[in-house]
């Protein structure tokens, strides 16, 4: 008896010095702070090296050069990228701190894996929790305490641009940062079945702690947008509402109030949650709600991804057929959206509580100012316009063909899971090579790039030569979906939107106009077309007649001393 007396007390101080060794900062400042960068590897760490249900693995390097790091949760200890993948289990990826001023989700994390390696909450057995703890590493560094002017606390906390001042909620497609290499290819290793991006709102004021983006249902499409739109979301809001917390759509209102409604969220391929919908996952971004305290935000992410284990967990086997068969129909689906538009003849009506919305006298201009009178709230409910209809589609080819040239390409379409096969000999084929004739460009930069938009081209089959070493992606597999968005060049994410092909836009070869005269004539007496088409164009463009260097160029783009790779997208379609 008195050594299990003594036993039992020695495992007891055991528990109470492990305890205090995974108290988080949050936790020691009584909800002021936010854990540093150290702070949080050296938590996942030792938790690491305390429980075998914990696992921390290598995602690549971060813009910085600090290493990217995941934590795996899950009870039974199978914590590899390739076990993840290949089990049964519902795949929960949380990704924390995208935009670092908004920490509130790398707190709530670290308590929550706390808590469930050391028992105090119960993960199911049918989950698997795949934690980004802190992914925005430069950011985190970039800590100060006025970054984010509109957020009431924590007392300071990161930057919203990584080390390369990029806001890496902006990169999804582009991938211009080794943060996002990293966490696509962590995104297609463990095939997540629900994406969580912890956020804090920016916008409006109003008595919700919480407010929750879901991926558009429309935009993710087949069974599995039915589902999480009809089923799983309800069910999540019903769930918080036991827990305290009245959950309401993400407030997509910024500059007016959001008192009479408002729309859903339209989301690009380049966030989070529209990336997810291109490999039918199902995203949720939690926006904590900035002007709350911090402590009341932490606590509510921490409640919200309860709720989602706990609700995913409920219908795991349904979210897994969904899923399954939306991805064993995108692989022979002929017809893909690029393009949305929200259909304002349709809404859902909500309960939003709000603060009543007025304007007084700036004491800073003198002139009308928007405010929020917190004495007066009220309880009511809103139209939420939350269905879109698709406004442009394209058709996916039976393969692409990308020259070896395009480096970049290659490895943003390696890091999302793509398969490709190598060329082996040179050879000449039939495909259809689209020209870009038209495009605007953006006159100011946005996220390092000025991106275009408005895009016009012609389609035109072809013989294309192909050499050695490029490359054939045939479109039937899991990326089908992804490929089509960022390869058709007319989709508003594509890589070319991004600049990746701005090289063919410039004119390399030239000609001298008194050499090219002589050259231009005799062309003109040998191609009666070309003649024609000529005299076509200077009867119907009177500017175009009276300019001679307007018509030698003319002469000049219709004759083969044009060179034919100026406007012509360098990625080809072979069609069915």
């Amino acid at each position: 008896m008195v050594l299990a007396a003594l036993l039992l007390a020695c495992t007891q101080a055991a528990l109470a010095a492990a305890d205090t060794t995974f108290i988080t900062p949050y936790e020691r400042s009584a909800g002021k702070r936010t854990a540093t960068y150290d702070e949080v590897m050296s938590f996942y760490k030792k938790l690491k090296e305390s429980y075998t249900t914990i696992n921390m693995g290598d995602m690549g390097p971060s813009d910085n050069g600090y290493p990217l790091r995941y934590v795996a949760y899950t009870n039974d200890g199978k914590l590899e990228k390739e076990e993840i993948r290949a089990g049964s289990k519902l795949v929960i990826l949380v990704n924390n701190g995208i935009h670092a001023g908004e920490p509130d989700g790398i707190d709530a994390s670290m308590m929550l894996l706390r808590d469930a390696a050391t028992g105090k909450i119960k993960v199911p057995d049918n989950i698997v929790l795949v934690v980004v703890p802190a992914y925005n590493i430069g950011g985190m560094l970039n800590r100060s305490s006025h970054s984010r002017a509109n957020q009431n606390g924590p007392e300071s906390y990161g930057f919203r641009g990584n080390a390369r001042n990029l806001d890496l909620n902006r990169d999804f497609i582009k991938c211009d940062a080794a943060e996002t290499l990293g966490l696509e290819d962590l995104f297609n290793k463990v095939n997540p079945d629900i994406f969580v991006d912890n956020h804090v709102s920016d916008g409006a004021d109003y008595q919700h702690v919480m407010t929750l983006l879901e991926t558009q249902h429309n935009k993710l499409g087949g069974e599995t947008g039915t589902f999480m739109h009809n089923t799983l979301t309800p069910h999540i809001y019903k769930d918080m509402k036991t827990r305290g917390y009245d959950l309401v759509p993400y407030v997509n209102d910024f500059n007016g109030t959001p008192n009479n409604g408002w729309r859903e969220f339209y989301e690009l391929p380049r966030f989070a949650s529209g990336y997810a919908a291109l490999f039918q996952t199902i995203a949720y971004v939690p926006e904590t709600h900035m002007l709350k305290p911090f402590k009341d935000r932490v606590l509510a992410t921490y409640a919200l991804m309860q709720s989602i284990i706990k609700t995913g967990s409920e219908h795991a086997a349904e979210i897994k057929l969904a899923r399954a068969n939306d991805r064993k129909t995108v692989l022979t689906q002929k017809e893909f959206p690029l393009d949305w538009r929200c259909d304002t003849t349709r809404c859902d009506t909500i309960t939003f509580k709000g603060y009543e919305a007025s304007y007084k006298t700036s004491e800073v201009s003198g002139l009308p100012r928007l405010y929020y009178d917190r004495k007066k709230p009220f309880t009511k409910r809103v139209p939420f316009y939350n269905e879109y209809v698709p406004s442009r589609s394209a058709t996916a080819p039976r393969a692409y063909i990308i020259p070896k040239a395009w480096t970049p390409i290659i490895i943003c379409l390696r890091a999302n899971g793509v398969r490709m096969q190598r060329i082996n000999y040179d050879s000449t084929m039939m495909l259809t090579a689209y020209h870009i004739d038209n495009y605007e460009t953006s006159p100011r930069p946005y996220e390092r790039h000025y991106p275009h938009k408005n895009i016009q081209v012609t389609a035109q089959r072809t013989s294309i030569q192909v050499t050695q070493g490029d490359y054939i992606i045939w479109t039937n597999q899991p990326a089908r979906r992804y490929l089509v968005e960022t390869l058709e060049p007319t989709a508003p994410d594509a890589f070319f939107v991004w600049n990746y092909f701005d090289g063919i836009l410039q004119q390399k070869e030239y000609f001298s106009d008194y050499v090219f005269e002589d050259v231009a004539a005799e062309l003109l007496k040998k191609d009666p077309t070309l003649k024609k088409l000529l005299d076509e164009e200077r009867a119907k463009d009177p500017e175009f007649a009276k300019s001679a260097e307007a018509q030698l160029y003319f002469v000049y783009r219709h004759s083969p001393y044009y060179e034919p790779g100026h406007m012509r997208y360098p990625i080809y379609r072979l069609e069915e």
